[in-house]
Order: C-alpha cells, then structure tokens, then sequence
C-alpha cells in the first residue's frame, strides 16, 4: 500500500512538473503567435511523451544521486531496505509532498520555479529528517563531483547563464544579419523557424524531466525489493512516467506561460527563435550527460538574454528579480515541506498510517490551491493580453472566462 501511495504521488508530481513547465518550451512561441496556444500545448506534450523514451541518464541520477542507498562498498544499507523498505519508501513519499506542494504554489503565483529543485528539495529535506546529514549523497564517492552537488547544484547555477549568453549572441547576430529586412518578412521566417525550435525544446524537455520521476519510482521500487538494478529503469515506470507528463503539459501551465511570454520580455519571432535554440541545446547536452538540471532556469536564462541581445528591447527586471527570488527558496523550501511531512509519518509511526496522513494532506493542499486558482483564471483565451506592471504575476482582469 506504501509503494502504491509512491507510485501515484510520483506520477502526481510528474503531472504538476508537465504543467508547471509547458511554458519552458512553448510561451515564447505562444507569446509571438507562431502557434496558437490549444496547438502549442498539444504538440509540446506528444514531444514530450516521446522524448520520455530517448534516454535514461537523468534517471539513474535521481535513482543514484540524493538518497545515499548504498555504503562505501557499494551494498545496500540494510536500515533503508529492511521490512519492505518502509523507510526509504516514508522518506521518497514525504520528499515528493514537498516537491508538489511547492509547484503548485508557484503556479498559483505565476512563478516559473524549478520543478526539478522542488524535488530534489523534497527528497533532501526527507532524506536528512529520517536519515541525518550523511543520509544525503552529497558529493558522489569523493573523487569526482557525482552527487547532489555535481549534478544538481553546479547545473542550477551554470546553466541559466550558459543558456543566456548563447541566446544573447543569438539574437545579436539574426538582428545583425537581418537589418535592413522588412519587419514582416523577418517575422513570418522566425514565426515558422520558432515551431521547429519549440519543438526540440519539447523534445528536449521528455528527455530531462519525465526521467526525475522514473527515477523516483525506481528508488521505491528498490525500497520495497521489487528492483535491484541500479543502472536501469523498469519499461512501465518509463510508459507511465511519459504518459503523465504529457497529459500535464497538455494541460498547460496558463499563468507560467504568460509570465514567460509577456512578463519578461516583448519578445519578437528572432528573439523567440534564438531564445528556444539556446535552450534546446542546453538541455540535451545535460541530459547526455546525466545532469538534472532546471529546464525553467535554462528557459528563463534564455529569454532573458534573448531581451538582452535586441538593441533597445525592453527587460523588466522587477519580474526577472521575483524569479531569481523563487529559484533561491525553492530548494530549501522544498525541503522544509518534505523534512515536516517525514516528520508527521514518523510521529504516526512509520507505516501506513503516517503514508496516508501525509497523502490526505497533499490532497487537501492540491484542492484548495486549485480553489483558490479560480477567483482569476489564467487559459489559452487571455494568456496573450497585455502584461501590466502592476498587476500582479499571474492575475488577469475581473470577469476573464475560466
């Protein structure tokens, strides 16, 4: 019953990561109307289901790279896996509470946080509550950096900026190359460019995120001695983890969307089109080398630079500032969810009562927030209205359809 409450977990946090993150891929092309926004996210979400199925690296990080399963001799540690691994199965469940509460409060606001730090926030915040400091795989086996910190916190910090230097010389170069063009020919070129660029990024996206969860299920499936390897991933967990992310994506993250698109940035199509490119090429690279990094870090780095390469573009930097604030909290606010929802496991003792008192919460959370979500309305009708400075992220005018 533990495991079966991981599994939906997981595939709920999968879920909330599709949404959350559909406008890392599509809002710039959603913004410049290359696609209409009904199309944009039902082509970002058969991407993304078939990107789920390219790679395993990312995966195997997740499995391997937070909770320190195995001793220096590479055995299993008898106190995580003992009784059906009860609990490393509390502490998986507990991290992932954390990791969906904190994206559904982002999406509330508007702000496009890290899915992928939500859950490994989660999951540390879990992992020291029931295990202590040492119970987290900080730094991989000491010779080279291969845990949290090599493939997690260096990506965090290096890929937004990579990603907004590439899409800064980008959109330096299409202005350089392109001026004396017509406005309206060089628009209608980049508005087809960008379906191709948005694309790969959709793509890109399967192979990164949808692997977080596989990687998770696995953890449980070793926990509970149903899996032994690992270096590989069961082929339902992939089918399932894909599947669950594309539905998410399909059903559109409206308010990250539209503060992506129109809250950064006015982008034009060039800007969309290096701004996509930029992040394409980023996230595959990581995802072949197994780095699971923040496909909306990598995102936002790339608008922003794209504002930032365009002669006299416009970047608002209060929005940019609100961002960079929720990037900072989301790991270790993650990780006071999941240390608080471990606790409540353990003080109901460790079993199936704590497992349900912890998945009753995360309902009662999801619901309310979905409520609350309702009193303004974000969708594919008003996602392109203008941004207002002050209007807060997110919220639209009284009155908007639902």
């Amino acid at each position: 019953m533990i495991l079966a409450l991981v599994v939906v977990t997981a595939l709920g946090f999968d879920f909330t990561n599709g949404f959350h993150d559909t406008a890392n891929a599509m809002a710039t092309s959603i913004a410049t109307r290359a696609l209409r926004p009904k199309v944009a996210v039902l082509l970002s979400g058969v991407l993304n289901l078939a990107g789920a199925f390219l790679s395993v690296e990312v995966a195997l990080t997740v499995t391997n790279a937070v909770v320190r399963i195995q001793d220096s001799s590479g055995t299993p540690k008898p106190e995580l896996l003992a009784g059906g691994g009860g609990a490393l199965l509390l502490i998986v469940l507990a991290g992932l509470v954390g990791g969906i509460v904190w994206n559904l409060l982002t999406w509330l606001l508007g702000l496009p946080s890290s899915s992928s730090h939500a859950l490994f926030g989660g999951l540390i915040g879990a992992t020291v509550a029931g295990l202590g400091w040492a119970g987290v795989n900080w730094n991989g086996d000491g010779s080279k950096l291969d845990g949290v910190v090599g493939k997690v916190v260096l990506p965090a910090i290096m890929s937004p900026v990579i990603a907004g230097v590439v899409a800064a010389a980008g959109t330096w170069l299409i202005y350089r190359v392109t001026v004396g063009v017509a406005r309206r020919f060089t628009d209608n070129g980049f508005r087809w460019g960008q379906i191709g660029s948005a694309s790969l990024v959709s793509l890109a996206h399967g192979t990164n995120d949808a692997q977080k969860t596989m990687g998770v299920i696995t953890l449980a499936l070793i926990a509970a001695g149903d899996w032994t390897d690992t270096g590989s991933v069961p082929f339902w967990v992939k089918a399932a983890c894909a599947l669950a992310i594309a539905l998410g994506t399909y059903l559109g993250g409206w308010r990250i969307i539209r503060t992506l698109g129109k809250g950064l940035v006015e982008i034009a199509p060039p800007q969309g089109l290096a701004a996509e490119s930029a992040s394409a090429a980023v996230i595959l690279a990581s995802s072949h080398l197994g780095f699971a990094l923040s496909t909306t870090h990598v995102a936002t780095g790339s608008i922003l630079g794209a504002g930032v390469g365009r002669p006299g573009a416009q970047v608002r930097w209060r929005v940019a500032g609100r961002m960079v604030a929720a990037w900072l909290i989301t790991l270790p606010a993650a990780a006071v969810v999941g240390a608080v929802m471990w606790w409540i496991a353990h003080l109901l003792g460790d079993g199936l009562p704590g497992a349900l008192a912890v998945f009753v919460i995360l309902v009662a959370a999801a619901a309310g927030m979905y409520v609350r979500s309702r009193r303004a309305p974000v969708n594919h009708d008003n996602v392109n209205d203008e941004w207002e400075d002050a209007r807060p992220a997110g919220r639209v005018p009284a009155g908007a359809a639902s």
